[in-house]
């Protein structure tokens, strides 16, 4: 691998890390922006949400590390907003952009679901993208592998227990090749959604989301060297079981509900054909 930055200019350093996010961003804004103009929505609501959920995940980010490594902070709290120096967790950004968006979507008397499900396959493609500020930063790898894909990690970045190692699982890989698979799916039934809205209704690619997010991070953060602990357990392994339940239970019912709800619709009534409508206007005038 080679240098973490990608330009020096004079006393200011932009790294590669920063340059991937920024393209992250940037790309699933624009394919967000045309999926919202495509269903009639104002893209200045994007814009803004796109800004609040910027800060919002960086701070829940921070937040939800610090809380999972306390241990790390108690003699030196200064360090809680150092986060130049590293530490933050895609699960405590998930919380905070989700939660700035809906409060945003209240404010404006937004629909959240409808919101969510036009920016969440761009949200997956971001992730995929940005894992590989990652592998420039030579972090969020795995445990040591001879598999022929392993990378090769500098002694300086590898954990002490595995220091005699020099080629580990490249988990970052994983996660962005699962994640590009998930945005295609989340487009495909982006397409079923408006085909047959009683078996994909509003909502409904939120949910396939986080199951299908979880279900791959919590098998990939089985090999990561680098997870945060609630005692014996991995954080995000119990994080992603629950939203994989959780995320399950809900489209079922949301389905289901759909579904009821229509049975229990009124049917229309039936609109008498037009050829016959104008037969009797003309027998009027007999």
């Amino acid at each position: 691998m080679g240098s973490e930055v990608a330009v020096s200019l004079g006393p200011l350093s932009i790294r590669w890390y920063g340059l991937i996010i920024t393209s992250a961003v940037l790309i699933g804004y624009m394919i967000a922006y045309r999926r919202v103009r495509a269903a009639g929505e104002d893209p200045e609501h994007l814009t803004n949400i796109l800004v609040y959920g910027l800060i919002s995940a960086l701070v829940g980010a921070r937040a939800y590390y610090v809380l999972f490594s306390l241990s790390e902070y108690i003699d030196d709290p200064a360090e809680i907003i150092a986060i130049w120096h590293g530490g933050i967790a895609i699960h405590g950004a998930l919380i905070g952009a989700f939660l700035s968006t809906y409060i945003y979507t209240r404010r404006y008397r937004l629909d959240w679901l409808k919101w969510m499900d036009l920016m969440i396959p761009s949200m997956l493609l971001g992730q995929a993208i940005g894992r590989w500020g990652n592998f420039m930063n030579q972090e969020a790898f795995g445990t040591p592998t001879d598999l022929p894909w392993g990378i090769f990690i500098d002694a300086a970045k590898r954990p002490l227990e595995f220091a005699s190692f020099t080629h580990f699982h490249p988990t970052f890989f994983y996660e962005s090749i699962w994640n590009l698979a998930g945005f295609a799916l989340l487009i495909y039934l982006s397409g079923r959604q408006k085909d047959a809205p009683l078996s994909w209704p509003k909502g409904s690619l939120l949910l396939v989301y986080g199951i299908y997010y979880s279900f791959g991070r919590f098998f990939i953060e089985g090999l990561r060297t680098d997870s945060l602990w609630f005692g014996p357990l991995r954080v995000a392994q119990l994080v992603s079981l629950g939203a994989v339940v959780g995320c399950a239970v809900l489209l079922w019912r949301l389905r289901n509900k759909s579904v009821a709800d229509d049975e229990a619709r009124p049917p229309s009534p039936k609109k008498k054909p037009a050829a016959a409508a104008q037969n009797r206007r003309r027998g009027a005038r007999r």
